[in-house]
């Protein structure tokens, strides 16, 4: 029995002392996504040498589908750098064996033509019975498939989807069906001002929010609808679910919005976040059922109705969506769910129509919109 046990400890650290080159190589699994990578010794170097990682690595499946999608072909242009992209943020810093609680893991990826996140782009870890799912951008969810591999450098969980690049704010309210909010951000010529600021948290109001005070709307002048949107926006801080707390957030406008958790519901003001943690290129965006008003900044949560009041004074709804009318249709298949278990992650009916995990997607999607989100 000494001898069984010391030939199984001999084997157990023969296993953790392997390279990640060797371990790869010698994961059936993987070999698809091995086979790709070896087109690319740069990278594998870059990742060998790496220490302290985790690597979460598409299995055969997830890489195949990738591969035979518009996506996939995309890579047949063999553009290193958004290879490169793709694959560190497949990289998460630090070695993660197991998940116990929901986490957002900062990522290899922190070139700034993809990320204006500071320490690097994240990816959202949320441990489950058998298994830890793994949310990107759009709300895209891979799961963990079998028992972590040990290699020298760290640990790789197999996965059964490919990871999205975040993209940033504009192009996701867009597939997201947030198509109000773009229309907005377009009208008052905010978009890309919104999109290049760096660490923020978007507060976002789903279609039937602004809906439901479509008759204040027209009324607005381009400086109402600017101090609106921006009073939806915080920067210097991207304020994750596990993050928010009750208290208060400065907006790019100036004033306060106030945070309350009540039942592990998120409030801002009155209005109720009903999908939580959609990581963007420069932060993260929170959907919520009402359209905030920076002159009604005492408006309060009412954790008994489903949805909150209009909070502009007179408002009645309209017979269409606003501000959509030159939005580009979304091109993505859509889920109404944020991540499960997340702090305020609760989902309605009127909620966003979130993009599904699909290895479907076209190259902009996967790739976050690389051009959309460069710094000039």
């Amino acid at each position: 029995m000494l001898f069984k046990s010391l030939a199984i400890s001999a084997l157990a650290a023969a296993a953790i002392a392997q390279d990640l080159t060797t371990l790869l190589a010698n994961t059936t699994q993987l070999s698809n996504l091995t086979t790709y990578l070896g087109l690319f010794p740069d990278l594998v170097g870059q990742l060998s040498s790496s220490q302290n990682i985790t690597l979460l690595a598409p299995n055969n499946q997830a890489f195949s589908r990738f591969l035979n999608s518009s996506a996939g072909a995309a890579l047949a242009q063999n553009d290193t750098a958004l290879i490169q992209g793709l694959f560190t943020y497949h990289v998460l810093e630090g070695a993660y064996p197991n998940f116990t609680d929901i986490q957002f893991v900062p990522t290899l990826l922190q070139p700034t033509q993809y990320t204006n996140v500071t320490g690097g782009q994240v990816v959202q870890a949320v441990p489950g019975d058998n298994s830890t799912s793994f949310f990107s951008g759009l709300l895209n969810n891979a799961s963990s498939t079998g028992a972590p591999l040990n290699f020298s450098g760290g640990v790789i969980h197999i996965i059964d989807e490919v990871l999205i690049i975040p993209q940033n704010v504009s192009e996701t309210a867009i597939q997201a069906n947030l198509t109000a909010v773009a229309g907005a951000l377009t009208e008052a010529d905010l978009a890309e001002t919104v999109d290049y600021l760096t660490d923020v948290t978007v507060f976002a109001p789903n279609n039937a929010a602004f809906e439901a005070i479509g008759s204040a709307l027209p009324n607005l002048t381009t400086e109402d609808l600017t101090s609106i949107l921006q009073y939806h926006v915080i920067q210097g801080t991207v304020g994750y679910s596990n993050m928010l707390q009750n208290g208060s957030l400065m907006t790019v406008q100036g004033n306060n919005v106030t945070i309350a958790v009540v039942d592990g519901d998120v409030f801002v003001n009155s209005a109720r976040v009903v999908v939580a943690d959609v990581l963007v290129a420069n932060g993260v965006v929170h959907v919520i059922d009402n359209v905030l008003n920076p002159n009604n900044a005492t408006a309060t949560a009412n954790p008994s109705q489903e949805t909150g009041a209009p909070v502009f004074s007179g408002a009645s709804s309209a017979s269409s969506i606003p501000f959509t009318s030159n939005v580009p249709t979304p091109t993505a298949s859509a889920a109404t769910e944020s991540a499960p278990g997340a702090t305020g992650a609760s989902s309605s009916s009127s909620g966003a129509a979130m993009p599904v995990k699909t290895g479907a997607m076209g190259a902009a999607a996967l790739f976050g919109g690389a051009a959309l989100v460069m710094n000039m």
